[in-house]
Formats: structure tokens, C-alpha cells, sequence
């Protein structure tokens, strides 16, 4: 078991690890077998109003005079110390979020490459001289929005942490981060190790609590300039309502009911592990997981039956024995996601996974089920279920692939699979989402590339340098010289 190398029953706040203002904890839950891990921080609105101060100071202070060369040099150096740590943030991510280890491992190392990515970045993001009338020089600037909320939620920690905190500090704000109460432990590890690559004091603060007090205490606060948050939609709404009141701009990245689109004409020997794997990925408690799969008549028989086998294969159990799938995080999501399986109705689940035999009996276990014949309209089909749940519905011409699409309120990833060049195209540009993979899903992670939704899917990008401009404020300078 990997030993915690810092204290989580405090917070850090201007550089400091101090103990929060109330004195107060929590019990974080091993989601696996459901024993608890260690107490952590329950921080309250005092922390948070603490940590914003540590923030302000910093920007006016060692951190806002460090030119962005130097950012650069701090944050490529927090990569190289967490490619350091690989093993233990994995073992502590896979402990705390009840993901299999090889998954938490490539968390990981996404972690370290948002790092080395904007590190790379921080020195080129550039203005523009734009030519006006004569006797004028005019040009932009980019510069910081000044104090950064993040509310990070506890599905993938160390890669949300990375492209949003990553981003705010590249652009040179100063960030007060509150990660998830059920996994907040690779947070810490991360302040922890960036106050090692000489982070300067207060410019990232983290304090961990509930949503409701924590969470809400940033969200509102008259502090912030500028809040990131991925999580639910409705808790996104509460967001960025509170965040409306000091008339800050807000990052949403929220729910997703992703469709991957098969056409007949697909390799589907190429596209079947995809189908699959992006949907049972972090026990389908991802927003971009491909939850629902249309496929186009004629094949659809023959793609349920292989994406079946696939199913039947999986197996499911504790994340340090990494199988294909771990528990969900909590007994309430659970729940959840065992409602929604009780809501099938006229359709059929043609396969689920093994749940081995030796799983614990606290862990929260649901086994990956494929569900075929919903209608587009069904809930399964419509709301989003996170867990490992998906539905394969029929389609017969393009038209109507678009229109099953489009025909919810999500719109964060799609996924098309053809050999027509101009139906991909078409259907690229047809598809109300954020991000379109052909003939692939997910691009591997793809730090470099753009991400956000539309619709109830939120606003906002993250990742590649569309984040950079996302936490920073746009000037424009008019000089007269006659």
C-alpha cells in the first residue's frame, strides 16, 4: 500500500499546510471494499476565504513578477517530479477512485504531459498588432484573469487538475483548487509536489470539503475572477448562478451522452474495441463516454453479437487486482446506476460482465451491461447514466443517424465509423459536439486538442492552447503618435 507523503487532514493554503479553520474531517471510503482510507480536510468558507487571500498576495507578489518564461520552467518541472511519482499517484488514484491501476497510471502520466505541454506554452502565447488608421499603433495583449476557482470533481482527478490548473497557472493566475470529498487525495499529492518543484507560496491553494460548503464558498466568492468546473449539470447550473452574482466568467464542462455512429460500409474489426472500451472506461463514470452506439441496419445483429462477446469477456473487481473494470465510486452511485437498469422496459441487456469472485463485498460493484433494441427516446438512451451501461439502437439512413445524434440535450463527443470520405465530412459537420473522432474515439487523451461541449454539455474549451486563451483576458492597447 502506498504511503500518503503528506498530510491530508490539512489544507494548503499560501504554501502552508495548515489544518482547517474549523478543525473538522472527513472519512474518505476506499470505494473497492468500501473501508475507509484516512481522514481529510473539511474545509469551510473560511479556508476558502484564506486561500484566496494567499492567492491575491501571490499575484502581487513573487508569483505575478515571474515573466512567463519562468512559469514555463516551474511547471515542466512539476511534470518531471510527477513522471517521478508515477507508481504512487497511480496507487493512490486507483486507492481513492477505484479505477484499475493501469488506468490511474495513464492518468498519471497525462498529468505530467499537461504539464510539459503548457510549460512548453507559457512563453507563446502572443498578441497582435492590428492595423488601424494612420497615426496609430494598436495591439493586444493576453494577460491572467487574476484569481482561478477550480472545482474538480473525483472521476479523473489528476487529468482535470492538469488541464485546468495546469492551464490557469501557464497563463499566470493564481488558483484556489477544491477537488471532490469522495477522492481528493492525488490534489494534495499534487500541491505537495509542486510546492517541491518551487511553485512559488499562494499561487496554487487547495482545500478539501463538501460541495456544499466548500465547493459553494468558491463558487461565490467576490474573490474569484474566473471558476473551472467539471461535474453534473445541475450542480454546473448552481455554479455558475452564484458565479453570476460577482459577474465572473465560468468553464463548464458537464454531462455528455455520447453516440459512437457504425455504418455498414465500417471496419468493424478496428472499430469494436473502441465501441466497447469507450464506454466501460472508469466503470463508464466518464462524461465522454460513448454510452450510446447506433449502428445502420443491416450490421446491427452482427455488431450487438460481437460487442456481446467483448462484454462477456470483461472482468470486474478490486482496482489493485487491474481487471478491465473497478468498482463505482460510492454506494449512492450504485444506486443510481442500478435504477437505471431497472428502467429497461421493452428493451433487452444481451450481455454483462463477470464480476470475479473474490470482489469485496463492501466494493461498489455493478457489472458493464449492453442493453440493444431501446427506442432514441428512451431514458437509457437520453439521460446520463455514468456507469458502465450502453445501448445499441438501429438506424437506417444517414438522416436519420444525425438525427438520433442530435436528439438529446448533450453534445460533448461523437464518434463516426465509416469509409466514406464525404460522409465523414458530412456527418462531421451535421453532429451538434464538441469533439468529432473518425473512424477512432478519444485520440488517446489528446492534451493538444480542444475540449467542451454544447448544450447541457457546458460552454468553454480546456486543453490545448484554446485553454490558454480561456484563462486569460484579451486588452487592446491604441497608441496615438501622430
Amino acid at each position: 500500500m502506498t504511503e500518503i507523503w503528506f498530510d491530508p487532514t490539512k489544507c494548503f493554503i499560501g504554501g502552508q499546510w495548515v489544518a482547517p479553520a474549523k478543525g473538522q474531517t472527513l472519512t474518505l471510503e476506499n470505494p473497492s471494499d468500501g473501508t475507509p482510507i484516512c481522514e481529510i480536510a473539511r474545509g469551510t468558507a473560511e479556508d476558502i476565504d484564506a486561500a484566496v487571500a494567499a492567492a491575491r498576495t501571490a499575484l502581487k507578489g513573487e508569483w505575478g513578477k515571474l515573466p512567463a518564461l519562468e512559469r514555463g520552467r516551474i511547471l515542466t518541472r512539476i511534470g518531471q517530479k510527477v513522471l517521478e511519482r508515477v507508481d504512487e499517484l497511480a496507487a493512490l488514484e486507483a486507492r481513492d477512485v477505484g479505477k484499475p491501476l493501469k488506468q490511474a497510471r495513464a492518468d498519471a502520466v497525462a498529468l505530467a504531459r499537461y504539464m510539459e505541454f503548457y510549460g512548453g506554452a507559457a512563453d507563446k502565447i502572443h498578441g497582435e498588432t492590428i492595423p488601424y488608421l494612420d497615426g496609430y499603433t494598436v495591439y493586444s495583449l493576453r494577460e491572467p484573469h487574476g484569481v482561478t476557482g477550480h472545482i474538480v470533481p473525483w472521476n479523473y482527478p489528476m487529468q482535470i487538475i492538469g488541464r485546468s490548473v495546469g492551464a490557469a497557472l501557464t497563463m499566470g493566475n493564481a488558483a484556489v483548487l477544491k477537488p471532490a470529498e469522495e477522492a481528493c487525495l492525488t490534489a494534495l499529492a499534487f500541491a505537495a509536489i509542486a510546492e517541491e518543484a518551487g511553485l512559488p507560496k499562494g499561487a496554487l491553494n487547495v482545500v478539501p470539503g463538501l460541495g456544499e460548503e466548500a465547493g459553494a464558498a468558491l463558487s461565490g466568492h467576490a474573490g474569484i475572477n474566473h471558476i473551472s468546473f467539471t461535474g453534473s449539470v445541475g450542480v454546473g447550473s448552481m455554479i455558475q448562478a452564484a458565479a453570476a452574482k460577482n459577474v465572473v466568467p465560468v468553464t463548464l464542462e458537464l454531462g455528455g451522452k455520447s453516440p459512437q455512429l457504425v455504418f455498414a460500409d465500417a471496419d468493424l474489426d478496428k472499430a469494436l474495441p473502441f465501441l466497447v472500451n469507450a464506454g466501460i472506461q472508469n466503470a463508464g463514470q466518464t462524461c465522454s463516454a460513448a454510452s450510446r452506439i447506433l449502428v445502420q441496419r443491416e450490421i446491427y445483429d452482427e455488431v450487438v453479437a460481437r460487442m456481446a462477446e467483448r462484454y462477456r469477456a470483461l472482468k470486474v473487481g478490486p482496482a489493485v487486482a487491474d481487471l478491465d473494470v473497478g468498482p463505482l465510486i460510492s454506494a449512492r452511485q450504485k444506486e443510481i446506476v442500478t435504477g437505471f437498469l431497472d428502467l429497461i422496459g421493452d428493451g433487452r441487456i444481451v450481455a454483462q460482465a463477470e464480476i470475479v469472485g473474490d470482489a469485496p463485498a463492501g466494493g461498489h460493484y455493478v457489472a458493464p451491461t449492453l442493453v440493444a433494441d431501446v427506442t432514441p427516446d428512451h431514458r437509457l438512451a437520453q439521460e446520463e447514466i455514468f456507469g458502465p451501461v450502453q445501448v445499441v439502437i438501429p438506424f437506417d439512413t444517414e438522416e436519420d443517424a444525425i438525427a438520433i445524434a442530435n436528439g438529446t440535450d448533450f453534445g460533448l463527443v461523437a464518434g463516426i465509423w465509416t469509409n466514406d470520405g464525404g460522409r465523414q465530412m458530412r456527418l462531421a459537420r451535421a453532429i451538434s459536439s464538441g469533439q468529432v473522432f473518425i473512424n477512432n474515439y478519444g485520440a488517446g487523451g489528446g492534451v493538444e486538442l480542444p475540449f467542451g461541449g454544447t448544450g447541457k454539455s457546458g460552454h468553454g474549451r480546456e486543453k490545448g492552447f484554446e485553454a490558454l486563451y480561456g484563462f486569460s483576458v484579451l486588452k487592446t492597447v491604441a497608441a496615438h503618435h501622430g
